[in-house]
């Protein structure tokens, strides 16, 4: 610690040479997975955490079966954690340049544990001398300038004893120090092989040191000191909490919960959360921050215990307890979903007729939930796919985790997962062959992409799907890649193939008799033909949009169609046209209830009998306008609220 703050404070390289520094400072904590390296990190960040006000950035750069984290992944949980948003499907580069410009300024520190190579750390180095960057890691990261590792080997003799006399009391310590020393050479004094040493004697409180050198010295020298000693602590356990032990190896992004423990186990979960806290006791797991009771197992110990499974457990019976703990999942976001459907009959009674261990108390409940799960469960989805033989159960899983999401987050905040989600549903329904789930995967997809303003990957997508709806003789996904595509046409200028994908799309609703979806076609296609400059095609257009609003009773449709055809008539120099126009939109605004339409609506009329001359008139309107929108706001804010309004009734149109 006395280190690594020093050379916090020592002078850099750039300093020394006469030059500011131009990037955070980075402290690199180097050492085997074992040798407390992450937890040295973490007292480190404890212990500073005062000096940076705005906060401590936490992402772990290796997957628990030693996978690299994309870089794109990581750069997005660290602008989450910063309450920044980070554009669906944006690209590596972009998220990285995104996050070295929202750090810019700020006094933070970033932890980068388990880093798997010096390109991971280098592409999330803040721009800002400001910054303090504590990386952990294997070795050296060759290529990142200016970094000195401090590098973890065994504990001395002395502290070594000091950890397991935490665990097991001064009186065995000091009944048979030899003891204790051989014990600590025994664990090649690491001290994550010393915390289960301790935890196995802590729960033994009869057991000597020397009886547990004993156990150590018949397990043999095969694996290394933590596996010996792992192999001494599962052996000890009870078969149905060793089981499970073994198990947990499984859990996804290495966070386990009692559910995920039940499900694994095939037990309770009161029995799951009990035999969890045991295993904290034991130093074989760490319980997760947060108000969740959620346990992470350590990345030293994952590939242990993937060779204890590998040893004691079948395949088919692995198979069995992942899709056990898929199915449970989709259970809970069912459930997750089902607590905001207060107002739905058939949801409150399916949700009733669930175990009541499954069930939410409230929907904030299930909020926390879903927020504190959301890595476990983007994990489990990751994880569900790559397995290649649970699709159907993968499927499941990620139809219920948008819902889930939708639900709780809103389709525009939970956007960034949405999108990962909906590639993952891409990739199965490309190995399984499903055309109708592949085009409503590349619609979802399509449409995220040009929300963000990626409008020509979006047209690709639209065209794919198309492709796919083709396929599948999905007539609802094929008019909608048809409508999806005209519009990608619109937001990139070609207004001609616009109209013609838009009027493609109408003659499938058409066939089909969907009414409503024929008026708002009509509506685009009329669009269209505004930004082209063809304004009689355009009134023509909003009057068929017209009849078919008249026809279903849609008064507030209606009204919007009437802005759209006095904004349209207003264009091709009919002033006087647009003015009866717009009154009787005002008229159908008001039957509609509709007080921000009314309001662009009278704007739109002061526009005109201002134009037309009449200034008296339009101050009118103007008043009228603000009235509506609240008089006792500010000028300003009435302005923006006004315009506004006058953006919406676009929209809307």
């Amino acid at each position: 610690m006395k280190e690594l703050r020093a050379d916090i404070e020592r002078a850099g390289l750039d300093t020394l040479a006469g030059t500011k520094a131009p990037r955070a400072r980075v402290l690199l904590i180097a050492g085997k997975p074992g040798s407390g390296r992450s937890a040295l990190a973490g007292e480190l960040v404890a212990e500073i955490a005062d000096r940076y006000p705005d906060g401590v950035l936490r992402t772990r750069l290796t997957e628990p079966d030693g996978t690299p984290v994309p870089v794109a992944r990581a750069a997005r949980d660290l602008l989450t954690a910063l309450a920044l948003p980070t554009p669906p499907g944006a690209a590596e580069d972009d998220l990285t340049a995104d996050l070295r410009e929202a750090l810019t300024g700020r006094r933070a520190v970033l932890l980068l544990d388990d880093a798997a190579d010096a390109e991971q750390v280098d592409a999330l180095l803040p721009d800002t001398p400001e910054c303090l960057v504590v990386a952990v890691a294997r070795g050296p990261l060759t290529g990142i300038a200016d970094v000195r590792p401090c590098t973890l080997g065994g504990l001395d003799t002395k502290s070594a004893v000091e950890l397991l006399s935490r665990h097991t009391g001064s009186v065995r310590i000091t009944v048979d120090p030899q003891a204790a020393e051989a014990l600590v050479e025994a664990c090649q004094a690491q001290p994550a092989a010393l915390t289960l040493a301790g935890g196995w004697l802590a729960a033994r409180p009869k057991a000597a040191v020397a009886d547990l050198g004993k156990h150590l010295h018949a397990e043999g020298d095969e694996g290394g000191a933590l596996a010996r000693v792992l192999r001494l602590v599962h052996a000890s356990l009870p078969a149905q909490a060793a089981r499970m032990l073994r198990l947990l190896s499984l859990a996804p992004a290495g966070l386990a919960d009692p559910h995920t423990a039940s499900a694994l186990a095939g037990c309770s979960v009161g029995g799951a959360r009990q035999t969890l806290d045991d295993f904290v006791a034991y130093g074989l797991l760490h319980r997760a921050p947060g108000t969740l009771p959620q346990y992470e197992v350590p990345g030293c110990l994952h590939p242990l215990l993937v060779a204890l499974t590998e040893t004691h457990d079948k395949p088919a019976e692995l198979q069995l307890a992942r899709a056990r703990m898929l199915e449970r999942t989709v259970r809970l976001l069912q459930s997750c979903r089902a607590i905001t459907e207060t107002d739905n009959p058939e949801a409150r009674e399916k949700l009733q007729g669930m175990p009541r261990a499954l069930r939410f108390p409230t929907p904030r409940a299930a909020a926390e939930w879903l927020g504190g799960r959301r890595p476990a469960l983007l994990a489990s989805a990751r994880l569900a796919v790559a397995d290649g033989e649970l699709d159907t159960l993968a499927r499941r899983l990620m139809s219920q985790l948008v819902r889930a999401m939708v639900a709780h987050v809103g389709t525009h905040a939970a956007a960034a997962d949405l999108y990962g989600v909906h590639r993952l549903v891409l990739d199965v329904a490309e190995r399984r062959r499903l055309p109708r789930e592949r085009a409503a995967a590349l619609l979802n997809l399509g449409d995220l992409d040009a929300r963000t303003g990626r409008t020509a990957d979006a047209l690709v997508r639209y065209r794919a799907a198309l492709d796919a709806g083709r396929e599948a003789n999905d007539p609802y996904a094929t008019g909608r890649a048809m409508e999806s595509v005209g519009g990608a046409h619109l937001e990139l200028g070609d207004y001609e193939r616009a109209a013609d994908w838009f009027g493609r799309a109408l003659a499938e609703r058409l066939a089909r008799g969907e009414r409503a979806d024929v008026a708002r076609l009509y509506g685009r296609i009329a669009t269209a033909h505004t930004y082209a400059g063809r304004y009689g095609e355009a009134q023509r257009g909003w009057r068929a949009a017209l009849a078919g609003y008249r026809r279903l009773d849609d008064v507030g449709a209606y009204a919007r169609a009437l802005s759209e055809l006095a904004r349209v008539q207003e264009y091709a120099g009919r002033p006087e046209e647009s003015l009866r126009t717009c009154q009787e939109a005002v008229e159908w605004a008001r039957r509609a209830d509709d007080t921000r339409l009314q309001a662009a609506l009278h704007l739109r009329l002061a526009d005109t009998l201002q134009h037309l001359g009449d200034t008296t008139a339009a101050g009118l309107h103007r008043g009228a306008a603000e009235r509506m929108l609240g008089e006792d706001t500010p000028g300003e804010e009435r302005a923006e609220r006004a315009e506004r309004a006058e953006v919406l009734g676009e929209v809307a149109g």
